[in-house]
C-alpha cells in the first residue's frame, strides 16, 4: 500500500482551492463583472470621444480632419460611421461597420482587437488597437489569475512543509517510545496546536518514563526485600517441624504479618503510581483522626484546630500512621503533631526529639526502599514516607521536610480543603 504523504495532501488541497477560486473568479467576472465594467468605462470613453469630434452636422472634410488628428494622436486605425453605419471618415485602413453591439463593445477579428463606441449623437466610432499591442482581455485575465496561483503555490509550500515536518517528528517520537526508548522527546516549535501537541507528548513521555522506572525500581527492591521474610518463614517452618516451640510459632506469625504488610504497601504504591481512583467524597475530621492514631503510641500529642477536609479516610489514616511510626522508630519521644489551617489548605506538622534528617537526605527518604546509613538493620523497609508523599499528592497536597525548633526536622504535610 502506497502511503500518501500528509504534506502533499495539504499542499494539493491548497493549490486545488486556489485554482478553483481563480477559475470561478474568471467565470464570474466574464459573466457578470466585465460587461458592467465595460459599459461604465466605454460610456465615459464615448463621452470623451464626442468632445474630440465635431458635430454630426459638420462638413465631412472637418470630420475627416478630426478623425485623422485623433488617429495620429492615438496611433490606431480609426473609422467614423454615421447613424446608418455609413463610412464618414477614416484614418489608416478603413474598418468594417460595427455589428452586433448596443451602445459600445469590443470584438476580436483576424486584423486584431477592435473597440467600438456608439457616440451620444448616434454616430459610431470603430478603432483597431492592434498597433498598440493590446492583448486579448481573456489573456490578461488568465495572466493575472495565473500570477496569483503561482505566488500562492510558491509561498504555501514552505509553510505546509514546516507544519507537516513537525507532525512527522511527533510520529517518529511515538515510534521511538513504542520501541522502548523512553527518554525520547520532540522539539517544541511555535505556539500553535502542533506545538501544544508536542508539549503534551513530552509531558506524557516523561510521566511514562518516570512510571516505568519507578515500577522497575519497585520490582527490583521488592524482590530483594521479600527474600528476607520469606527466608525467615522457610527456616521457621523447618525448625517448627523438628521441634514444636510456641515462641517460634509466634515469631513465624510475626514474619507472616510483616510479609503481608510489605505486600500490602507495595500494592498500594503501585495503585497510587498508576493513578487509581480514590473515594474523596467523604468528610474527614483530620484532628480526630490524628488523635486516634496518636493514642496508639506512647508520648505522642496533637494540638491545633482545622476544618473537615474531603478525602479517602483509609489512605489518610495510613498517611498519619506512617508519619507517627516513622517518628517513633527513627526519632525519639516525645512526638508532637500540630495542625492548623488557612484559607486554602490544612497543614499538619510532625516532629520528634530525635537528631532529625540531614538536609542532603531529605528528598531521598521519600524514595521507595531508601534507608539511611544508621537504619540498615531496622525492621523498616523504607516504604513509609514514600507512601506518605504519594497519598498526599493523590489528595492534591504535598510533603516537605524543614527545620523546626532546636534544629529538629519537621515533616510538613499540606492538603487542600477540597
Amino acid at each position: 500500500m502506497v502511503r500518501r504523504r500528509l504534506y502533499l495532501q495539504i499542499y494539493a488541497t491548497i493549490i486545488g482551492s486556489i485554482v478553483m477560486m481563480a477559475v470561478l473568479s474568471g467565470i464570474l467576472w466574464n459573466v457578470f463583472g466585465r460587461d458592467h465594467f465595460n459599459r461604465e468605462v466605454l460610456g465615459l470613453t464615448s463621452e470623451l470621444a464626442m468632445l474630440s469630434l465635431p458635430q454630426a452636422s459638420a462638413p465631412i472634410a472637418e470630420q475627416h480632419q478630426a478623425i485623422i488628428k485623433l488617429g495620429q494622436k492615438l496611433d490606431v486605425d480609426i473609422s467614423l460611421f454615421d447613424a446608418d453605419l455609413q463610412l464618414v471618415a477614416a484614418f489608416g485602413r478603413p474598418l468594417d461597420p460595427p455589428r452586433g453591439f448596443g451602445r459600445f463593445g469590443g470584438e476580436n477579428r483576424r486584423a486584431g482587437p477592435r473597440l467600438t463606441l456608439n457616440l451620444p449623437d448616434g454616430r459610431w466610432l470603430a478603432m483597431n488597437v492592434s498597433r498598440r499591442g493590446a492583448p486579448h482581455p481573456l489573456i490578461g485575465l488568465i495572466m493575472f489569475l495565473g500570477t496569483i496561483v503561482v505566488s500562492v503555490v510558491l509561498a504555501s509550500y514552505p509553510l505546509v512543509r514546516r507544519l507537516t515536518r513537525r507532525l512527522e517528528r511527533l510520529q517518529q517520537g511515538v515510534v521511538q517510545i513504542g520501541s522502548g526508548e523512553l527518554s525520547t522527546r520532540v522539539k517544541v516549535e511555535g505556539r500553535d496546536e502542533v506545538a501544544g501537541l508536542a508539549q503534551s507528548f513530552n509531558e506524557a513521555a516523561g510521566k511514562i518514563e518516570q512510571l516505568v522506572n519507578a515500577n522497575r525500581m519497585l520490582l527490583a527492591n521488592a524482590s530483594h526485600e521479600l527474600r528476607t521474610p520469606l527466608a525467615r518463614i522457610r527456616l521457621g517452618i523447618e525448625l517448627l517441624e523438628k521441634n514444636e516451640d510456641p515462641e517460634r510459632r509466634k515469631a513465624l506469625m510475626r514474619d507472616i504479618a510483616e510479609l503481608d504488610l510489605l505486600i500490602d504497601e507495595i500494592l498500594l504504591m503501585s495503585r497510587l503510581e498508576a493513578g487509581a481512583q480514590m473515594d474523596r467524597a467523604e468528610s474527614i475530621d483530620l484532628l480526630g483522626l490524628v488523635a486516634e492514631e496518636c493514642a496508639r503510641f506512647d508520648h505522642c500529642s496533637v494540638a491545633g484546630n482545622a476544618p473537615e477536609i474531603r478525602g479517602d479516610p483509609h489512605l489518610l489514616r495510613r498517611l498519619v500512621r506512617n508519619l507517627l511510626k516513622n517518628a517513633v522508630e527513627h526519632g525519639a519521644s516525645p512526638v508532637e503533631v500540630e495542625i492548623e489551617a488557612d484559607a486554602d489548605s490544612v497543614k499538619m506538622a510532625v516532629s520528634d526529639a530525635g537528631d532529625g534528617i540531614a538536609p542532603e537526605n531529605r528528598e531521598k527518604v521519600f524514595e521507595p526502599f531508601y534507608r539511611g546509613a544508621g537504619s540498615q538493620n531496622t525492621k523498616s523497609y523504607g516504604l513509609g514516607l514514600a507512601l506518605v508523599r504519594q497519598i498526599a499528592e493523590a489528595h492534591g497536597g504535598s510533603v516537605v521536610i524543614s527545620d523546626g525548633a532546636n534544629k529538629r526536622s519537621v515533616i510538613l504535610v499540606t492538603v487542600p480543603h477540597a
